[in-house]
Formats: structure tokens, C-alpha cells, sequence
């Protein structure tokens, strides 16, 4: 139950305010169609309004309330509401990255929540509207904690900010009656939402940021912006090795080549096409003198295909765009991956960290901090 003080809590049953917490069943399935659109998962204390504040946006198809980052299944409002299942309201957003980016979803979020209050969100008090974002990739991760970073550091609060940035594990979809609920009970979100502190806290701290233009936000790297030049500009880019080891499935020697021993903090991307491919954070020695990594930065940009060349099959691994021979990934790695992506030199081209701000990596300089 929204905890609002006694007087406003007699007002709110006067006028059927307070939440049912028994009745529709749960519905449990989401239906957006999730290859075609991207899913972001976020938390902001009541759903009612986070639903609402998100589906205002430009590319935002679908918002669906519910609850996240707890340890029961399947939880009831009334279990949530009551703080015992670890979970916090939250909501899903099914979205059009070519029309909003991530990053564009997160300065929604930032304008609609107290990023300093980990206990609660202004008048509904406890873990169970605790702020979160709740990624689904590496690259939801950085993005996040690069955009919470930079809030940090703005000035613009007097306490530091305490928002979870945690893996997305499960959402379970809210009751019925919970969906939509500001447009299929105006009145009562209204006064809800005029009593809760929320719109007078977001006013005072934004000011006349708080309604930006989010068409800049734009998915702002763009995939397709990496390709594979003709063969014969390749030839003119490339030396004799790239051009062997990339395009003729070759491999450099042992010990003999450019970043087998590199230790220089940065990021390694596609000779041929420039796309993103390992981190240094990702990179270990693994004795076999080629350049070797855990993971790739982001697995959108690397395939792998079946490799028969020395009679038993390896995994080869290529560049999605560029449709570079990087070199093969095998199951003798480290933790937390097990895996030994050994890559050729010759492949790649190094970014060090501090040659990656105002360039269209800048989104990879948050690993480093």
C-alpha cells in the first residue's frame, strides 16, 4: 500500500484510491514481439507513473508493470506491496532503438526519479520501490553506468546517488488492473500522483531540464555504420598480413605479433571495419602467444562458424560486419566465461582508453572507470 500519511490515506479510500490488492489474475505473458523491438527494464518506485512517463516517449511501443529483483515467483501485489518477496515495482519498455536510443531511455529515467533515495521513492517508503535499472547486457551495463556516472558528478544533488545497476534475472507482469492504470483511472492517478511529492521534487531539482528533447537520442551507434570496404581498397588499407590473416583465413606467428603482450588499457576493433570487438578488461595471458580475451566487448558484433581446416572442428570466430578472420574461440579459459577467444594481432587495431572520449566509442569509456 502507497504510504501517504493518515489524512491523505482517508481521502485516498474516500475516493477508491487505494490499491486492490486481490482480484484480476496475474498475466504473466508478454506479448510485444521482442525480436523486432529492444526491452529495457527499469525500476522508479509506483509503476503507475514510470508506465506512464515512459510511454510518452518518441520509439517507446509498449510499457508493461510488474515486479523485478526479487526471490519469490510469481509474486501477487499484495506480497510485493508488503516488502517480504525482495521484489521492487518496475516496468519493461519494449522500444524502437532506431527511433530512441538506451542512453535516451535513461535521461527519461533519471527525470523521474530520486536517484539518492535507495529506501524508497518520495511517498511510497521501503525496498519495494527502490530505483533500479536492470540491465540486459554488457552494453545496457556500461551505458548505465556511464549516464549514472555523469549525474553523479553534475552537482546537481547534495547526496550521492545510491540507484541500483543490477542484471536483469526475472520480470513477472502485474495484475490487469495495474496496467495502463493512468489512463483507465485518470482521475484517481491524478490525485494519486499530485499528492505523492513526485512532480514537485522532479520540478525543483530539473528546473527547466526536466523536458528535453529526446529526438537527439537517436540509437546513437548504429550498427550499420560498420562494413566490409571493396577488395581493393582493402588491399591499399590493409599490409600484406591483415590482408592475409582477415581475408584468407591465415594466422601470424606465436609471439610474433603486435598486442600478444600488450597490457595498455583500451579497446580492440576490427582492422577492416572498425567495429568493437574485446577490452582489455577481458584480456589475460593465456601463454599461447596470441592476444587472448574471455569475451567479446559486445557478442552483437562477432559470429562464429564451424572450422574444419585441421581435420578436427574449432570454432572460428569473425567480425558480424567487416566478416574478418579474428581467430577461434575454445573451452579452456577462465572464469566467469570458460572461454579462450585467441585472436590474431593482425586483426585488430588498439584503442587505448584515453583516445576513446569524443569518438563513436565513447560509450566504452565507463569500463575503465
Amino acid at each position: 500500500m502507497k504510504t501517504v500519511g493518515i489524512f491523505a490515506l482517508v481521502a485516498l479510500a474516500a475516493l477508491g484510491l487505494l490499491r486492490v490488492v486481490a482480484g484480476d489474475a496475474m498475466e504473466k505473458e508478454v506479448t510485444t514481439n521482442e525480436a523486432e523491438y529492444a526491452v529495457a527494464t527499469f525500476a522508479g518506485g509506483c509503476f503507475w507513473c514510470v508506465e506512464a512517463d515512459f510511454e510518452k516517449l518518441p520509439g517507446v511501443v509498449e510499457v508493461i508493470s510488474g515486479y523485478s529483483g526479487g526471490r519469490v515467483p510469481n509474486p501477487t501485489y499484495k506480497q510485493v506491496s508488503a516488502g517480504g518477496t525482495g521484489h521492487t515495482e518496475a516496468v519493461q519498455v519494449h522500444y524502437d532503438p532506431e527511433q530512441i536510443s538506451y542512453e535516451g531511455l535513461l535521461e527519461s529515467l533519471w527525470r523521474q526519479v530520486d536517484p539518492t533515495d535507495a529506501e524508497g521513492q518520495y511517498v511510497d517508503r521501503g525496498r519495494q520501490y527502490r530505483p533500479a535499472v536492470f540491465y540486459h547486457d554488457e552494453a545496457q551495463k556500461r551505458a548505465a553506468e556511464h549516464s549514472l556516472a555523469k549525474l553523479d558528478k553534475s552537482g546537481r544533488y547534495s547526496r550521492p546517488v545510491a540507484l541500483e545497476i543490477v542484471p536483469f534475472e526475472r520480470f513477472y507482469k502485474a495484475e490487469a488492473y495495474h496496467q495502463d492504470y493512468y489512463k483507465n483511472n485518470p482521475l484517481r492517478y491524478k490525485f494519486y500522483r499530485s499528492r505523492s511529492g513526485r512532480d514537485q521534487y522532479l520540478e525543483k531539482t530539473w528546473g527547466s531540464e526536466l523536458h528535453i528533447d529526446l529526438s537527439k537520442y537517436k540509437k546513437q551507434e548504429n550498427m550499420s555504420q560498420y562494413s566490409k570496404p571493396s577488395d581493393e581498397e582493402l588491399k591499399k588499407k590493409l599490409t600484406p598480413l591483415q590482408y592475409e590473416v582477415t581475408q584468407q583465413e591465415g594466422t601470424e606467428r606465436p609471439f610474433k605479433n603486435e598486442y600478444w603482450d600488450n597490457e595498455g588499457e583500451g579497446i580492440y576493433v576490427d582492422v577492416v571495419s572498425g567495429e568493437p570487438l574485446f577490452s582489455s578488461t577481458d584480456k589475460y595471458k593465456s601463454g599461447t602467444g596470441w592476444p587472448s580475451f574471455t569475451k567479446p566487448i559486445d557478442e552483437a558484433y562477432v559470429k562464429s562458424r564451424t572450422d574444419y581446416k585441421l581435420i578436427f572442428p574449432r570454432t572460428e570466430v569473425r567480425s558480424k560486419f567487416g566478416d574478418s578472420h579474428l581467430g577461434h574461440v575454445f573451452k579452456d579459459g577462465p572464469k566467469p566465461t570458460g572461454l579462450r577467444y585467441c585472436v590474431n594481432s593482425a586483426a585488430l587495431r588498439f584503442i587505448p582508453k584515453q583516445n576513446l572520449a569524443g569518438t563513436k566509442y565513447a560509450a566504452y569509456v565507463s569500463m575503465f572507470e
